[in-house]
């Protein structure tokens, strides 16, 4: 009788709390998996609306993320949206951050104070769609402004602007001023109101005076609200007889009533668990069966993984497994059964009608086998997921290093072989795969590093699919700015020289290891490229080469400079291809590489010494023709397997 009253209690329980607050959008779980105090429903404490595509949305603008404390949402660059629509963004329960900059049109006074230098909008958006007097674009920031941490609504409207263009997220990196940007995108703080209902074991912090969030504390799992699924200690080395026993995680014995309650929910679990049991195999064997289907109808090869195994690997795509956030998503470290470390991208959701193409970008991306080139290893399809897993880099991102984030900095040897590397992975993409892949986001925060520093690039082929993520969705040029052709924003005509000249921006980075975009710089040096070709134009190297690289190094620092500069020519038809810049690299690298190795076979012993002096003009000659022979080895095959058009090295 007692057992039947509590199994009665918990259903009742189960059917309130789901009535309460609604968590489904669209019939299904929503693919956001939004997190208590979320929902869609009046009786949840944060709601969000539920678009007819099964979307999450703050009132008509679609959610992309939520996390502990913010949301982040698309704001799609528009002409002649009132600006009153701003007033979505400020509600009760969340607001703008000043992380913020909002793009404003049709302002009888234009405000200037904006971290988004006037030349990155008009490159990463397209205001020619405004038509006429319609693209005096406005940047309202209150980043200098006292008081608070969020944007003032009051302030906002009293801008003397029109209409809401749309906004820019700017990420802060540590102490240094901010230079990561997320285009079309706001991020929103929230926070619930009145005094603190935080669980037992959890933290509160408090928003200014009328709001707060909670948090568990370490150790412990949960949403940490009262209302919500609090915070539970994970019990991880308790076998059943000390659970029984009431000696699991320090607890004292139980009562009889209670060992009684305790014996009656071990027996509902038994049964449970058989029926778990039976349910799984049934899965399981579906499952299987899907796959199956999945490979025999797409063509895919590589493992499917089911959407569970995703979570655990990654520990339910925990914020401390975050690897970073990528173009297309969010990349996590994760570990598999019996498999190495991994990295898993979450791809940010792009439509519910996306699957198919997900599914030919996958069966593209398994068919790229080249040693510069992360590998894709499994994906799954699952849940309105779309999950890639490739292969664990240990050593982070070419960026990290340069921006000495991570190591203490590379040598210029290891540079010329990085710079190689990437350069032959493209050229790949580029001539041997049919039809060819454009990159369209070369940099070197995509170039990442294996644990002997050999490069390995990342985000191959999805934009050439034309794939976007929801803070890319106008129809302006896709990349990251101070990487994308200029070339490209009059033309919008993707083509290989778009590659070349965001791969010349990264030789810049090797050369100076200077951000391809930092405001910090003075106003006309803030664009990498527009800086080092006015260096090297003019013949002044010197003033922007990294002061790590070696001084012994400096002449073939200016022969991969003076790639550079061609790779950053305005005009696409006077850049290389990327195999002619992928062949004079690699001439580059072996040429240093032999003249290291002539120099210390040299010092080893005088006599050494005096012959490699005495034979100077033929030692000058050795390395090119060493480097040339060895090129035509390595390319040559390469060339005959995947028969180039255009794999000759410049005459």
């Amino acid at each position: 009788m007692i057992l039947s009253f509590i199994v009665f209690l918990i259903f009742r329980s189960t059917a309130v709390s789901a009535a309460a607050c609604n968590r489904s959008c669209g019939g299904r779980v929503s693919p956001a998996e939004l997190p208590s105090p979320f929902g869609f429903s009046a009786g949840c404490k944060i709601r969000l609306n539920c678009t007819s595509g099964g979307t999450p949305a703050v009132h008509d603008f679609p959610v992309y993320d939520v996390t502990a404390d913010s949301i982040l949402i698309n704001l799609p660059a528009k002409c002649g949206r009132p600006i009153s629509a701003a007033g979505a963004l400020f509600t009760a329960n969340y607001a703008p951050t000043r992380k913020n900059d909002i793009l404003l049109q049709n302002c009888s006074s234009p405000e200037t104070d904006c971290r988004v230098p006037s030349t990155e909008i008009q490159t990463r958006f397209d205001l020619l769609d405004c038509g006429s007097g319609m693209d005096n674009i406005s940047c309202y920031s209150e980043k200098t402004k006292p008081a608070g941490k969020f944007i003032h609504f009051d302030g906002l409207m009293k801008s003397g602007c029109k209409s809401l263009f749309s906004a820019v997220a700017v990420k802060s990196l540590g102490d240094t001023p901010a230079v990561a940007m997320d285009i079309q995108v706001v991020q929103l703080e929230w926070w619930l109101t009145g005094d603190c209902r935080c669980s037992k074991n959890a933290k509160c912090t408090r928003i200014g005076r009328v709001g707060y969030r909670c948090h568990c504390f370490e150790g412990f799992a949960g949403d940490g609200y009262q209302s919500g699924s609090g915070c539970r200690k994970e019990i991880t080395k308790c076998n059943p007889t000390k659970y029984l026993s009431g000696k699991c995680g320090g607890t004292t014995k139980v009562g009889v009533l209670v060992g009684g309650v305790v014996a009656g929910a071990v027996l509902m679990v038994t049964v449970g668990l058989i029926c778990c049991m039976i349910r799984r195999r049934i899965t399981l064997h579906n499952r299987s069966k899907r796959r199956r289907e999945l490979c025999a109808t797409t063509g895919i090869t590589i493992p499917v993984y089911p959407y569970r195994e995703m979570e655990k690997a990654t520990n339910f795509f925990s914020d401390k497994r975050r690897l970073g956030n990528g173009a297309y998503g969010t990349v996590y470290s994760g570990k598999l059964t019996d498999q190495e470390w991994v990295a898993i991208k979450r791809i940010r959701r792009r439509g519910i009608d996306s699957n198919e193409q997900v599914i030919n970008e996958i069966k593209l991306l398994s068919s790229v086998n080249h040693p510069n080139l992360v590998r894709l290893l499994g994906c799954c399809i699952e849940k309105g997921e779309q999950i890639l897993v490739y292969e664990f880099m240990p050593n982070g991102t070419l960026s990290q290093h340069l921006q000495r984030e991570k190591g203490s900095g590379l040598s210029w040897a290891v540079r010329l072989k990085i710079a190689s590397g990437t350069a032959q992975a493209v050229a790949y993409l580029h001539n041997a795969m049919h039809p060819p892949i454009y990159h369209r986001d070369v940099k070197s925060s995509n170039i990442l590093l294996d644990d002997e520093y050999r490069p390995k690039v990342a985000d191959f082929g999805l934009s050439r699919l034309g794939l976007t993520e929801l803070s890319h969705v106008s129809t302006a040029p896709q990349g990251t700015p101070g990487y994308v052709d200029p070339q490209y924003h009059q033309s919008f005509c993707l083509s290989d020289k778009s590659d070349v000249y965001s791969f010349g921006v990264v030789l810049v980075e090797i050369i100076t290891g200077l951000k391809a975009v930092d405001l910090t710089r003075p106003q006309d040096e803030v664009n990498l490229a527009a800086l080092a070709v006015d260096r090297i134009g003019n013949g002044c190297l010197h003033e922007i080469i990294d002061p790590l690289i070696e001084p012994h190094s400096w002449f073939s620092v200016h022969k991969v400079a003076e790639l550079a500069f061609r790779c950053l020519a305005f005009h696409r038809d006077m850049r290389p291809s990327m195999m002619e810049a992928a062949v004079e690299l690699e001439q580059i690298r072996l040429s240093v590489q032999a003249f290291r190795e002539d120099y210390s076979t040299a010092a080893s012993s005088s006599e050494a010494l005096s012959s490699s002096r005495s034979s100077s003009s033929d030692a000058s000659d050795k390395p090119l023709s060493v480097s040339t022979e060895k090129l035509e080895i390595d390319l040559g095959s390469f060339a005959s397997m995947n028969s180039f058009g255009e794999g000759k090295p410049r005459a």
